[in-house]
């Protein structure tokens, strides 16, 4: 991935086409930034999600890394 692909990810929420007209976070939801992987920069739409769900993490289907096609994992934040 390059700076380009980067910029392209930052502030669109995971799961929208990037040229959706309107790729950015709805009012009245809760989202958790990824980072520590391929899909860096992009929100994660985690309303309604239990707080079991959150610590679990998740594996995010992606096109981006190393192997097209497969899953992105994602911890969740720890302070």
């Amino acid at each position: 991935m390059n700076a380009d692909d980067e910029q392209l990810l930052r502030g669109r929420v995971y799961g929208h086409d990037h040229d959706d007209p309107n790729p950015g976070p709805l009012p009245h939801h809760t989202y958790a930034v990824l980072v520590g992987g391929p899909l860096d920069g992009l929100l994660l739409d985690i309303t309604g999600w239990r707080p079991e769900e959150i610590e679990d993490g998740v594996a995010l289907m992606t096109e981006l890394g190393r192997w097209p096609g497969g899953r992105a994992l994602y911890d969740p934040f720890r302070r």
